[in-house]
């Protein structure tokens, strides 16, 4: 983009043969909304503009005074400076270029996984707290308001949605919204985004109920039930850990890593992305003692006592399906532990402001003194540092800022494309076949699950079949894929991996104690390969399986895809940024696929 043309004030004027209308090569999902409000909203949006400009023809006199009306002699860049009108069409020129650009980007497809339109009950489909008429079955009618509601995007019919217990929806609206940075949530789809530098699906459809992939993702969540105690220092002794393993590396569609085609117990849990099965399950970020300025951080945490699940019996998690409430409470352990198992890290996303994870992990990459990216223009500059471009609050700013823009595509692809329900509901399933109770739904499951050692397991630990677990609410009340701790993670990681170099090897890396109490000397083989990148990698799956498959709320496939969605959403937000800076800058960095993202403006 040229900043020698500014923008004329008769270029925002509507014309019919625009080249920057996106193509229309592909259409909104079946329930994206058509109101009349949103296009109101648009034509707005286009009055603004258009009074803006017969506001710049007639001058801003009577507005700002006499003296604002004229450019000075002193302000007219006799000291280098553009003067304030030549400024503000440069300004004018920026924001419109970037969003002519992200307008022409095509619209991919948002293909979902179909279940939906394939089991009349909605078995396969998101209704957890709209009203229930049994166990896993939802009323029609309260599912009907429930589609009213997103098909139209009318404010007043999500009120109108017939609910079951006291539970509300958590904010489907936030898939409505429009952002000023970045690509619309309605630009990532199923398909590659290569303008946001992605060459995988970004979004790819969620496994379907009935597949293997589907039981495959179910009997990893019992396994990760049934060894939530257990840390994962312990995992290659623990038979329980050993079982699990043999069990999943017998399943072809299993989605994590493996080590010679077996799943290995120190392998279970683990993302498979570059680097993440490197040094100990804990990325170093999550318990490496830091600073928040003056105030020590010693990355201890309020964790949740052992052995005390939920929703193993069918009257709570029938009640807590309608949107009821047991009346339960996590029972907090007195003892300040380190992360060191599933449920550490359970309780830890608990409460967890979705990017505090990784803006610590900013304060721990600024403790250890980790190089900057080469790319950053000040990385080797000998008169000036970064502030509030390329330095520290523009690094912290950022992680908040992208994490809220990443929410907005999450929320999109939840409510209005995928609707995947929680895996409690899959357990729900599983309870109802394998009780004689199948035939009161649509669905079926495939028989890898039905016949899976670990719901077996589950079984004689709690008396059900149903998925146990780790909150007593279980599930929170938004549906399953893509999981917002998953792209929250994928774009904060992106962040970092911008600021930071990804090569740089982080020093004296720390293991917890089996006990969580203390941590420990990293003493393995691989302790001079652990990197930045490799834990940041590692982190955002602790976090997002910490929220997901240790909890028993999320899929693996909700973080793996979520991730991606992040990164995607983070690198268009760079691109969008890179022609506001002054500095001249070109930064690389490796992506979760193990290629090279760019970010420039030269």
């Amino acid at each position: 983009m040229s900043r020698k043309t500014p923008y004329k004030d008769q270029w925002i004027k509507g014309d019919a043969r625009d080249t920057n209308s996106a193509p229309q090569d592909s259409p909104l999902p079946s329930d994206a909304p058509r109101s009349e409000s949103r296009r109101r909203f648009l034509g707005n949006v286009r009055g603004v503009a258009m009074a803006a400009a017969s506001a710049g023809a007639i001058g801003l006199e009577p507005l700002l005074g006499a003296k604002h009306s004229v450019v000075s002699a002193a302000d007219d860049g006799h000291d280098g400076r553009s003067s304030g009108s030549e400024r503000a069409e440069q300004a004018a020129e920026i924001r419109m270029e970037a969003a002519k650009a992200e307008r022409k980007v095509p619209s991919p497809p948002h293909a979902t996984n179909g279940d939906e339109e394939r089991y009349a009950d909605k078995c396969g489909t998101y209704t957890k707290a709209l009203l229930q008429d049994g166990p896993g079955r939802v009323n029609l009618n309260a599912y009907l308001s429930f589609k009213t509601a997103l098909s139209s995007g009318n404010p007043e019919d999500f009120e109108d949605i017939i609910m079951g217990g006291g539970r509300q929806l958590v904010d489907p609206q936030a898939g409505l919204a429009f952002d000023m940075e970045g690509c619309d949530s309605q630009k990532f789809g199923s398909a590659p985004a290569p303008l946001s530098q992605e060459t995988v699906v970004v979004v790819p459809p969620a496994p379907a109920l009935a597949s293997a992939a589907y039981g495959t993702e179910l009997i990893e969540l019992y396994w990760a039930s049934l060894l939530r105690d257990v840390p994962f220092t312990q995992y290659p002794s623990n038979p329980v850990a050993a079982q699990a393993a043999k069990e999943l590396t017998g399943q072809p569609n299993y989605a994590g890593p493996r080590s010679g085609g077996q799943v290995t117990p120190e392998l279970m849990f683990r993302g498979a992305f570059p680097g993440e099965t490197v040094g100990p399950y804990i990325s170093q970020f999550f318990i490496t003692p830091t600073f928040l300025g003056q105030q020590p951080i010693s990355q201890q945490l309020v964790t949740y006592q052992p052995n005390v699940d939920y929703l193993t019996d069918p009257t709570s998690w029938a009640l807590i399906q309608n949107g009821g409430s047991t009346g339960l409470q996590n029972q907090q352990d007195p003892q300040l532990r380190f992360a060191h198992n599933g449920r550490d890290l359970s309780a830890w996303t608990h409460i967890d402001m979705l990017y505090q994870g990784y803006f610590v992990a900013f304060l721990v990459l600024d403790a250890i003194g980790a190089s900057a990216n080469p790319g950053i223009p000040y990385s080797k500059s000998k008169t000036q540092i970064g502030f509030g471009t390329f330095g520290a609050p523009h690094i912290a700013g950022m992680l908040g800022e992208v994490a809220y823009r990443a929410l907005e595509r999450s929320w999109f692809q939840k409510w209005f494309v995928h609707r995947r329900h929680r895996p409690e509901s899959g357990g729900g399933i599983v309870h109802l076949v394998k009780t004689g109770q199948g035939s009161s739904i649509d669905g079926s499951l495939n028989k890898n699950v039905l016949n899976s050692e670990a719901v077996e397991s589950s079984f004689k630990k709690y008396g059900s079949y149903l998925l146990s677990q780790a909150f007593p609410e279980g599930s929170p009340t938004h549906p399953s894929y893509p999981t917002g701790h998953g792209v929250v993670a994928g774009a904060c990681i992106t962040i970092l991996k911008f600021f930071f170099d990804g090569n740089f090897v982080i020093p004296n890396p720390l293991v917890p104690a089996e006990d969580g109490l203390s941590l420990a000397p990293y003493t393995g083989s691989d302790r001079n390969q652990i990197t930045v990148n490799s834990e940041l990698n590692k982190l955002a799956h602790n976090v997002s399986f910490g929220h997901g498959i240790h909890a028993g709320i999320h899929w693996r496939s909700d973080t793996d895809v979520s991730m991606v969605l992040g990164e995607a959403t983070a690198i268009s937000c760079l691109q969008d940024q890179a022609e506001t800076f002054n500095e001249k800058f070109t930064v690389h960095f490796t992506k979760l696929d193990g290629t090279t993202a760019t970010i420039s403006n030269q």
